[in-house]
Order: structure tokens, then sequence, then C-alpha cells
């Protein structure tokens, strides 16, 4: 297994940690297989989705905002459900495979970390497994 860390600079943000994570692939020399990628954080979460525009992730997070408002009357006592309940629908953890030494997204996908309780010093989980 291994630990990419990502410093988070607001209190929500997707940042594309998709390089980071092709870096992880390439390095162990598996060729074909899969890629699971986890985060080990109750306030923060994965997703794949388009890389080729930044407007999608400001629209992501303006639409979680929305349903999930920071402030909502919420009774964990913390003051962090709104990042709790955005990181349980957002999900912990992804898989991915891989075919020739790289991740097989499509043409405009890539992953992110969705930070929602920031800015934090966090980890991600990457582990490869032989096809």
């Amino acid at each position: 297994m291994h630990k990419i860390n990502i410093r988070t600079g607001s209190r929500t943000e997707l940042i594309d940690i998709t390089d980071k994570i092709q870096q992880v692939v390439a390095k162990s020399k598996v060729s074909d297989g899969a890629c699971v990628v986890f985060v080990p954080h109750t306030t923060a979460g994965i997703t794949i989705n388009e890389n080729a525009d930044p407007s999608v992730r400001k629209d992501i997070l303006k639409e979680l905002n929305k349903i999930v408002p920071f402030n909502d009357g919420y009774e964990h006592s913390e003051g962090n459900a709104a990042a709790h309940i955005k990181a349980s629908l957002m999900g912990a953890s992804i898989n991915i495979i891989i075919e020739g030494g790289a991740l097989t997204l499509g043409t405009w996908q890539g992953v992110y970390f969705a930070e929602f309780d920031g800015p934090r010093s966090r980890e991600v989980w990457v582990n490869i497994i032989r096809g």
C-alpha cells in the first residue's frame, strides 16, 4: 500500500490527484490489474469526474453545499456534521482498472480528493492489485 499526502487549503474543495495515483501505478510496475483508492477520513471523500473544465468542480461543490448546508440544526457537537454527510454521499473508495501499466479512465475523467472539513493535512491510500 502507498500513502499520498495531501494538504488542503479550503473548507471544501476537489483536488485532482489523478497524476499522483498514476505515479503509484507506474512505480508498482503492474501492467494489468486494479487500483484501489481509499480515503481514511470521515469528513473527506473520493470521486471520479470530469477533469477538463474546472467549473465542473465548482458546480459539484456548489450543489453539495445546497443539498447539505453547513449549518442546518445538526445535532453533531463538533460543528462539522455537513462534512460527515457530504463524505458519506461522495464515498470513501474507488476502484480503477489498470491496463498496460496505466489507469483506464475515460477521456475526460480524473480522480478527485474531496475535502469537506478543511483546511487539513490528509492521506489517500492506494493499493495496486495484480490482474
